[in-house]
């Protein structure tokens, strides 16, 4: 069974994603359930991961919708 991806790992494999299109400026992220189902990670490291993320400026989370990538 292959090691699960650490939180920065996923990080940077999402930042990637967002960089060469996968995830276009102004597109919602898929849920934390769909992303924790993809890396095969706990909601939790996904959570820990979206905070990262918003931390260096790559996503914006907005309440009660989802997180983002910023326009």
């Amino acid at each position: 069974m292959p090691v699960p991806m650490t939180s920065y790992q996923i990080a940077a494999d999402l930042t990637e994603r967002i960089k060469t299109g996968e995830y276009p400026a102004g597109s919602q992220l898929p849920t934390y359930a769909t992303l924790a189902n993809l890396y095969s990670v706990s909601p939790a490291t996904i959570a820990g991961v979206m905070r990262i993320l918003r931390e260096r400026g790559v996503v914006i989370g907005v309440p009660g919708r989802g997180t983002f990538v910023p326009e």
